[in-house]
């Protein structure tokens, strides 16, 4: 998957209440999914060597609320996460072209960025069922990974390659599948039916 480096940082770890309430804007923005489908073969290695990782298991209700609180912790993790992991392919840094894992070595590609931000979102409390590994296509027909967290008020998406936390709609990406809501082992197709301009690629 492509690798890359936010090119501008948030400031702050808090949002004015402005800036805020606009993002609240969005409400009811969620994403259509679908029916169950086919795991990533790099999650599956990487579930593979931390099976917990395909063990949890989030009852079906309300996603998290989206609190002033949540959203400074959002956009902290995001911020921090996209500073601190420089990128680097897996092919260099693991010596294989697909590799999904923490970034502990303080290098990583998008997969990596998106991991990291979910450990520590799930850190903070966030139930597993809300921090969902996502796979995407670019606008060049590039797969990529990114993490979408799923609120009250519809679905934003944590990005190694944009500082901002966007909801859903507003990225330029076509979107494919992601982890379920209830079981982090098993993924689910998106119903992606904007119009889009997004070239035909292949997506691990």
């Amino acid at each position: 998957m492509m690798t890359g480096r936010a090119f501008g940082l948030i400031a702050a770890v808090t949002m004015p209440l402005a800036s805020w309430a606009g993002s609240a804007d969005a409400a009811g923005s969620f994403m259509p999914t679908g029916n169950s489908t086919s795991q990533p073969i790099g999650h599956y290695e990487f579930c593979k060597k931390l099976p917990i990782e395909c063990k949890e298991r989030t009852p079906v209700e309300a996603p998290i609320e989206l609190t002033r609180q949540l959203w400074a912790e959002i956009i902290a993790v995001n911020n921090g996460v996209n500073t601190r992991i420089q990128p680097r392919t897996d092919l260099e840094n693991y010596g294989v072209e697909e590799y999904w894992a923490y970034p502990d070595n303080g290098y990583g590609d998008c997969e990596d960025y998106a991991l990291e931000k979910r450990r520590e979102l799930m850190q903070k409390g966030v139930p597993a069922g809300d921090v969902l590994m996502t796979v995407v296509r670019q606008p060049n027909g590039d797969g990529h990974a990114v993490l979408t967290v799923h609120t009250s008020l519809g679905d934003y998406v944590l990005d190694n390659l944009e500082p901002r936390v966007l909801v859903w709609t507003d990225t330029k990406y076509q979107y494919l599948k992601r982890q379920s809501e209830t079981n982090s082992g098993e993924w689910v197709s998106i119903r992606d039916d904007r119009s889009t301009t997004v070239a035909v690629g292949s997506v691990k």
